[in-house]
Protein backbone atom coordinates (compact mmCIF):
# COMPACT_ATOMS: atom_id res chain seq x y z
CA UNK A 1 0.00 0.00 0.00
CA UNK A 2 1.78 3.16 -0.63
CA UNK A 3 2.12 6.28 1.25
CA UNK A 4 -0.98 8.07 -0.82
CA UNK A 5 -3.30 5.57 -0.36
CA UNK A 6 -2.51 4.95 3.39
CA UNK A 7 -2.98 8.82 3.90
CA UNK A 8 -6.78 8.71 1.83
CA UNK A 9 -7.59 6.23 4.89
CA UNK A 10 -10.00 7.55 7.26
CA UNK A 11 -8.76 7.41 11.04
CA UNK A 12 -11.77 5.93 11.96
CA UNK A 13 -10.52 2.96 9.18
CA UNK A 14 -6.96 2.95 11.05
CA UNK A 15 -6.63 -0.07 13.46
CA UNK A 16 -4.86 1.82 16.08
CA UNK A 17 -7.86 4.76 15.92
CA UNK A 18 -10.16 2.52 15.97
CA UNK A 19 -9.19 0.25 18.74
CA UNK A 20 -8.74 3.76 20.38
CA UNK A 21 -12.55 5.00 19.63
CA UNK A 22 -13.70 1.62 20.30
CA UNK A 23 -12.26 1.99 23.92
CA UNK A 24 -13.43 5.29 24.63
CA UNK A 25 -16.87 4.49 23.88
CA UNK A 26 -17.05 1.05 25.95
CA UNK A 27 -15.16 2.25 29.01
CA UNK A 28 -17.53 5.60 28.47
CA UNK A 29 -20.71 3.06 28.63
CA UNK A 30 -19.13 1.20 31.46
CA UNK A 31 -18.89 4.32 33.79
CA UNK A 32 -22.83 5.17 32.95
CA UNK A 33 -23.48 2.49 35.49
CA UNK A 34 -22.37 4.12 38.84
CA UNK A 35 -23.33 8.17 37.85
CA UNK A 36 -27.06 7.19 37.32
CA UNK A 37 -27.23 5.59 40.82
CA UNK A 38 -25.00 8.66 42.07
CA UNK A 39 -27.07 10.42 39.98
CA UNK A 40 -30.56 9.25 41.48
CA UNK A 41 -29.00 9.77 45.24
CA UNK A 42 -28.11 13.69 43.72
CA UNK A 43 -31.58 14.09 42.40
CA UNK A 44 -33.18 12.76 45.37
CA UNK A 45 -34.74 9.36 43.39
CA UNK A 46 -35.45 6.67 45.16
CA UNK A 47 -36.45 3.42 44.37
CA UNK A 48 -40.30 3.89 44.36
CA UNK A 49 -39.80 7.00 42.27
CA UNK A 50 -40.69 5.71 38.74
CA UNK A 51 -41.98 8.90 37.01
CA UNK A 52 -38.84 10.66 38.42
CA UNK A 53 -36.76 7.88 37.26
CA UNK A 54 -38.32 8.06 33.78
CA UNK A 55 -38.17 12.27 33.86
CA UNK A 56 -34.05 12.14 34.91
CA UNK A 57 -33.64 9.32 31.56
CA UNK A 58 -35.62 11.40 29.61
CA UNK A 59 -33.46 14.66 30.29
CA UNK A 60 -30.12 12.87 29.44
CA UNK A 61 -31.49 11.60 26.20
CA UNK A 62 -33.33 14.41 24.91
CA UNK A 63 -30.33 17.14 25.62
CA UNK A 64 -27.94 14.27 24.23
CA UNK A 65 -30.02 13.80 20.93
CA UNK A 66 -30.14 17.94 20.47
CA UNK A 67 -26.30 17.67 20.76
CA UNK A 68 -25.71 14.94 18.30
CA UNK A 69 -28.40 16.77 15.81
CA UNK A 70 -26.36 20.36 16.12
CA UNK A 71 -23.08 18.47 15.59
CA UNK A 72 -24.79 17.02 12.63
CA UNK A 73 -25.52 20.56 11.49
CA UNK A 74 -22.16 22.05 12.31
CA UNK A 75 -20.42 19.05 10.10
CA UNK A 76 -22.61 20.14 7.22
CA UNK A 77 -25.08 17.02 7.16
CA UNK A 78 -28.45 17.33 6.16
CA UNK A 79 -31.31 16.53 8.97
CA UNK A 80 -33.50 15.44 6.11
CA UNK A 81 -35.46 12.08 6.16
CA UNK A 82 -35.82 10.56 2.69
CA UNK A 83 -39.36 9.31 2.88
CA UNK A 84 -42.25 10.66 4.75
CA UNK A 85 -42.78 6.40 6.09
CA UNK A 86 -39.31 7.20 7.37
CA UNK A 87 -40.41 9.65 10.40
CA UNK A 88 -42.84 6.11 11.40
CA UNK A 89 -39.64 3.78 11.28
CA UNK A 90 -37.86 6.43 13.21
CA UNK A 91 -40.75 6.80 15.92
CA UNK A 92 -40.68 3.33 16.26
CA UNK A 93 -37.17 2.77 16.69
CA UNK A 94 -36.70 5.55 19.15
CA UNK A 95 -39.28 4.30 21.05
CA UNK A 96 -37.60 0.51 21.21
CA UNK A 97 -34.08 1.89 21.34
CA UNK A 98 -34.56 5.07 23.92
CA UNK A 99 -37.99 5.55 25.49
CA UNK A 100 -38.59 1.68 26.19
CA UNK A 101 -34.72 0.07 26.48
CA UNK A 102 -33.78 2.86 28.96
CA UNK A 103 -37.00 2.76 30.91
CA UNK A 104 -36.74 -0.65 31.42
CA UNK A 105 -32.82 -0.24 32.46
CA UNK A 106 -33.16 2.93 34.43
CA UNK A 107 -35.70 1.01 36.83
CA UNK A 108 -34.01 -2.08 37.03
CA UNK A 109 -30.28 0.09 37.84
CA UNK A 110 -31.97 1.24 41.06
CA UNK A 111 -33.08 -2.01 41.93
CA UNK A 112 -30.15 -4.27 41.78
CA UNK A 113 -26.35 -3.45 41.81
CA UNK A 114 -24.71 -1.74 39.90
CA UNK A 115 -21.86 -4.47 38.86
CA UNK A 116 -24.12 -7.49 38.78
CA UNK A 117 -26.81 -5.35 35.97
CA UNK A 118 -23.73 -4.13 34.15
CA UNK A 119 -22.91 -7.89 33.48
CA UNK A 120 -26.54 -9.01 33.20
CA UNK A 121 -27.07 -6.10 30.53
CA UNK A 122 -24.23 -8.16 28.43
CA UNK A 123 -27.36 -11.00 27.47
CA UNK A 124 -28.28 -8.83 24.93
CA UNK A 125 -25.45 -9.12 23.14
CA UNK A 126 -25.94 -12.64 22.45
CA UNK A 127 -29.87 -12.49 21.91
CA UNK A 128 -28.66 -9.63 19.01
CA UNK A 129 -26.60 -12.46 17.29
CA UNK A 130 -29.36 -15.15 17.34
CA UNK A 131 -31.98 -12.87 16.42
CA UNK A 132 -29.74 -11.67 13.59
CA UNK A 133 -29.38 -15.13 12.56
CA UNK A 134 -33.48 -16.18 12.51
CA UNK A 135 -34.01 -12.71 10.62
CA UNK A 136 -31.25 -11.69 8.08
CA UNK A 137 -29.65 -14.54 5.45
CA UNK A 138 -26.90 -12.77 5.42
CA UNK A 139 -25.81 -13.81 9.43
CA UNK A 140 -25.34 -17.51 9.61
CA UNK A 141 -25.64 -19.61 12.77
CA UNK A 142 -22.18 -21.02 12.92
CA UNK A 143 -20.39 -23.17 15.16
CA UNK A 144 -18.60 -20.22 16.79
CA UNK A 145 -22.01 -18.26 17.24
CA UNK A 146 -23.57 -21.31 19.17
CA UNK A 147 -20.33 -21.52 21.54
CA UNK A 148 -20.11 -17.97 22.05
CA UNK A 149 -23.41 -17.58 22.98
CA UNK A 150 -23.46 -20.90 25.27
CA UNK A 151 -20.18 -19.41 27.30
CA UNK A 152 -21.90 -15.92 27.51
CA UNK A 153 -25.14 -17.73 29.23
CA UNK A 154 -23.44 -19.46 31.26
CA UNK A 155 -21.54 -16.08 32.69
CA UNK A 156 -24.68 -14.63 33.10
CA UNK A 157 -26.43 -17.49 34.83
CA UNK A 158 -22.61 -17.90 36.94
CA UNK A 159 -24.67 -14.84 38.59
CA UNK A 160 -27.04 -16.46 40.66
CA UNK A 161 -24.75 -19.28 41.84
CA UNK A 162 -23.81 -19.21 45.77
CA UNK A 163 -25.37 -17.08 48.52
CA UNK A 164 -24.98 -13.30 49.84
CA UNK A 165 -26.81 -10.21 48.16
CA UNK A 166 -25.37 -10.76 45.06
CA UNK A 167 -27.14 -13.59 43.69
CA UNK A 168 -30.93 -14.57 43.33
CA UNK A 169 -33.21 -13.39 41.01
CA UNK A 170 -35.63 -10.17 41.56
CA UNK A 171 -38.19 -9.14 38.38
CA UNK A 172 -37.87 -5.36 39.37
CA UNK A 173 -33.72 -5.96 39.55
CA UNK A 174 -32.83 -8.47 37.09
CA UNK A 175 -35.96 -8.85 35.41
CA UNK A 176 -36.21 -5.06 34.13
CA UNK A 177 -32.47 -5.56 33.07
CA UNK A 178 -33.14 -8.54 30.82
CA UNK A 179 -36.11 -6.65 29.27
CA UNK A 180 -33.65 -3.88 28.47
CA UNK A 181 -31.09 -5.97 27.25
CA UNK A 182 -34.23 -7.51 25.06
CA UNK A 183 -35.16 -4.17 23.64
CA UNK A 184 -31.63 -3.35 23.00
CA UNK A 185 -31.41 -6.49 20.84
CA UNK A 186 -34.31 -5.87 18.84
CA UNK A 187 -33.45 -2.44 18.45
CA UNK A 188 -29.89 -3.66 16.81
CA UNK A 189 -32.05 -5.56 14.34
CA UNK A 190 -33.75 -2.20 13.52
CA UNK A 191 -30.20 -0.43 13.08
CA UNK A 192 -29.97 -1.69 9.32
CA UNK A 193 -33.18 -0.20 8.69
CA UNK A 194 -31.59 3.20 9.35
CA UNK A 195 -29.40 4.39 6.81
CA UNK A 196 -32.46 3.82 4.31
CA UNK A 197 -34.29 6.55 6.18
CA UNK A 198 -31.60 9.18 6.91
CA UNK A 199 -28.30 9.48 7.67
CA UNK A 200 -27.23 7.17 10.22
CA UNK A 201 -25.24 9.72 12.19
CA UNK A 202 -28.33 12.35 11.92
CA UNK A 203 -31.04 9.13 12.27
CA UNK A 204 -29.26 8.43 16.09
CA UNK A 205 -29.94 11.85 16.97
CA UNK A 206 -33.46 11.48 15.93
CA UNK A 207 -34.16 8.51 18.12
CA UNK A 208 -32.23 10.14 21.09
CA UNK A 209 -33.86 12.98 21.31
CA UNK A 210 -37.50 12.08 20.12
CA UNK A 211 -37.15 8.90 22.58
CA UNK A 212 -35.80 11.39 25.37
CA UNK A 213 -39.42 13.35 24.96
CA UNK A 214 -41.40 10.10 25.27
CA UNK A 215 -39.53 9.19 28.06
CA UNK A 216 -39.94 12.94 29.90
CA UNK A 217 -43.55 13.14 28.99
CA UNK A 218 -44.97 10.16 30.80
CA UNK A 219 -42.58 11.04 33.29
CA UNK A 220 -43.90 14.13 33.60
CA UNK A 221 -47.74 13.27 33.66
CA UNK A 222 -47.48 10.90 36.10
CA UNK A 223 -45.97 13.38 38.96
CA UNK A 224 -42.08 12.63 38.29
CA UNK A 225 -40.02 15.32 39.95
CA UNK A 226 -36.18 15.83 40.19
CA UNK A 227 -36.65 16.47 44.63
CA UNK A 228 -33.18 18.37 44.99
CA UNK A 229 -31.19 19.56 42.74
CA UNK A 230 -27.56 20.11 43.62
CA UNK A 231 -24.30 20.99 41.83
CA UNK A 232 -23.40 17.67 41.89
CA UNK A 233 -26.31 16.27 40.37
CA UNK A 234 -25.95 18.42 37.55
CA UNK A 235 -22.51 17.45 36.99
CA UNK A 236 -23.09 13.84 37.21
CA UNK A 237 -26.23 14.17 34.80
CA UNK A 238 -23.89 16.42 32.46
CA UNK A 239 -21.40 13.60 32.30
CA UNK A 240 -23.96 11.20 31.65
CA UNK A 241 -25.15 13.23 28.75
CA UNK A 242 -21.70 13.50 27.50
CA UNK A 243 -21.27 9.65 27.86
CA UNK A 244 -24.47 9.36 25.27
CA UNK A 245 -23.31 12.23 23.07
CA UNK A 246 -19.52 10.66 23.06
CA UNK A 247 -20.71 6.93 22.70
CA UNK A 248 -22.95 6.83 20.79
CA UNK A 249 -20.99 9.17 17.97
CA UNK A 250 -18.04 7.05 17.86
CA UNK A 251 -19.64 3.95 18.16
CA UNK A 252 -22.20 4.50 14.95
CA UNK A 253 -19.07 6.50 12.96
CA UNK A 254 -16.93 3.87 13.83
CA UNK A 255 -20.33 1.36 12.98
CA UNK A 256 -20.28 3.40 9.19
CA UNK A 257 -16.88 2.37 8.47
CA UNK A 258 -16.00 -0.72 9.85
CA UNK A 259 -16.93 -4.15 9.86
CA UNK A 260 -19.59 -4.73 12.81
CA UNK A 261 -17.75 -7.81 14.69
CA UNK A 262 -14.50 -5.60 14.32
CA UNK A 263 -16.04 -2.91 16.11
CA UNK A 264 -18.27 -4.44 18.55
CA UNK A 265 -15.37 -6.68 20.37
CA UNK A 266 -14.90 -4.19 22.41
CA UNK A 267 -18.03 -4.09 23.91
CA UNK A 268 -17.07 -6.84 25.70
CA UNK A 269 -15.21 -4.48 28.22
CA UNK A 270 -18.84 -2.64 29.29
CA UNK A 271 -19.79 -5.02 31.56
CA UNK A 272 -15.83 -5.29 33.00
CA UNK A 273 -15.72 -1.14 33.31
CA UNK A 274 -19.18 -1.30 34.48
CA UNK A 275 -18.88 -3.85 37.74
CA UNK A 276 -15.12 -2.47 38.87
CA UNK A 277 -16.40 1.40 38.50
CA UNK A 278 -19.83 0.60 40.44
CA UNK A 279 -17.54 -1.48 43.36
CA UNK A 280 -15.31 1.27 43.67
CA UNK A 281 -17.82 4.21 43.05
CA UNK A 282 -20.30 2.82 45.00
CA UNK A 283 -18.40 0.67 48.21
CA UNK A 284 -20.65 -2.63 47.09
CA UNK A 285 -19.04 -5.81 47.63
CA UNK A 286 -17.08 -6.64 45.39
CA UNK A 287 -18.17 -11.20 44.75
CA UNK A 288 -15.65 -13.10 43.17
CA UNK A 289 -18.12 -14.45 41.04
CA UNK A 290 -18.84 -10.84 39.18
CA UNK A 291 -15.31 -11.25 37.48
CA UNK A 292 -15.87 -14.89 36.39
CA UNK A 293 -19.34 -14.14 34.89
CA UNK A 294 -17.73 -11.16 33.08
CA UNK A 295 -14.83 -12.79 31.70
CA UNK A 296 -17.27 -15.62 30.57
CA UNK A 297 -19.34 -12.86 29.00
CA UNK A 298 -15.86 -11.23 27.37
CA UNK A 299 -14.98 -15.18 26.12
CA UNK A 300 -18.42 -15.30 24.55
CA UNK A 301 -18.59 -12.23 22.78
CA UNK A 302 -14.90 -12.80 21.78
CA UNK A 303 -15.77 -16.24 19.98
CA UNK A 304 -18.63 -14.81 18.47
CA UNK A 305 -16.91 -11.64 16.89
CA UNK A 306 -13.47 -13.76 16.30
CA UNK A 307 -13.88 -15.57 13.32
CA UNK A 308 -15.95 -14.79 10.03
CA UNK A 309 -19.50 -16.35 9.52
Amino acid sequence: MSENTISKVSIFQRPVWVALFALTAATAWGWAYPLIKLGFGEFGITQEMTASKMLFAGVRFTLSGLIVLAIALSKGLSLRVNKPSGWGYLVGYALLNTTIHYAFFYIGLSHSEGARAAILNSLGVFTLVLLACAFFKSDKLTPAKIIGCVVGFTGIMVLNIGGGAGSGFTFMGDGMIILNAVCSAFAGLMTRGLGRRANVFVATGYSLAIGGVLLMLPGLLLGGTLPSITAAGVGILFLLICISTLGFTLYNKLLSCNPVGKVAIFNSLIPVVGAVTSCLCLHEPFYWKYLFAALLAMTGIYIINARKG
